[in-house]
């Protein structure tokens, strides 16, 4: 019964089936898959070779995507002294104080070069963050409108994330990597030495200690002296006492 069953389906769409295969796409397929001498279109052992070397190369050249889409490396959740911007206090905070330098990462939860930079970027908020020099980060995957303004693409293509821009005074002094005409990063390997080299670290959190130091002897100016005004007004106000006290005499 099944097999009756069966054999009335397929007559019942043998037409459909039909028109299926006579459409001119399959009818020229399979003419060029037939020789002129009468043998099918096989490939001979030259060339598989060929596209055996051709296959290798893709794979090669596109191992990073395959491990991005196999192996995404860990979430980094260690210690750092980074500040964590949205569209609406980003600019707010870079303009607050005109004094402080800002290094700001552009990054982006599903790229995988973001997660493996985000270890680095900890290590160096932990090793030059004081109050002259703040390390802050912004998701431009999240807030499209910071990318947009900042003129950092999202694009894998573009290959721009992450991108680190310094401030200055609420203003944009330099990023790494630059861009070129045609909207591409140029190549810039995002390692510890490159980013202390390029950004001047050292330079800039010495600057930044000489202005944690002036800003803790003004304080301390401030404070000494309030003191000290008091205990005139204290000193000058004795003798008049004394004085007052003779004349009651």
């Amino acid at each position: 019964m099944g097999l009756i069953t069966g054999v009335c389906a397929f007559l019942y769409h043998l037409p459909q089936i039909y028109k299926w295969l006579l459409k001119p796409y399959y009818i020229i397929s399979f003419l060029m898959t037939v020789r002129e001498d009468g043998n099918s279109c096989d490939f001979d052992w030259r060339e598989l070779e060929i596209l055996m070397f051709l296959t290798a190369i893709v794979m090669m050249k596109n191992r990073r995507a395959t491990f991005v889409m196999t192996c995404k490396p860990p979430l980094y959740m260690g210690p750092e002294y980074i500040k964590y911007f949205s569209d609406k206090t980003m600019d707010e905070e870079l303009q607050s104080d005109s004094r402080v330098t800002w290094i700001v990462e552009f990054y982006a939860n599903w790229s995988s070069d973001c997660q493996s930079f985000a270890p680095i970027f900890a290590d160096l908020s932990l090793k030059y963050n004081c109050a002259g020099l703040r390390f802050g980060k912004v998701d431009v995957g999240r807030y499209g409108e910071v990318s947009q303004r900042y003129k950092v693409s999202t694009s894998p293509l573009s290959k721009q994330l992450p991108s680190l821009l310094l401030f200055q005074g609420g203003k944009e002094i330099m990023r790494r990597p630059m861009v070129d005409s045609k909207g591409r990063a140029v190549s810039w390997t995002f390692n510890e030495e490159n980013i202390i080299r390029e950004f001047n670290l050292n330079e800039l959190f010495q600057k930044s200690k000489k202005l944690n130091k002036s800003q803790g002897t003004k304080v301390e100016e401030q404070t000494t002296s309030q003191p000290e005004e008091g205990s005139n007004k204290l000193h000058n106000g004795t003798p008049e006492r004394s004085a007052e006290s003779k004349k009651d005499q």
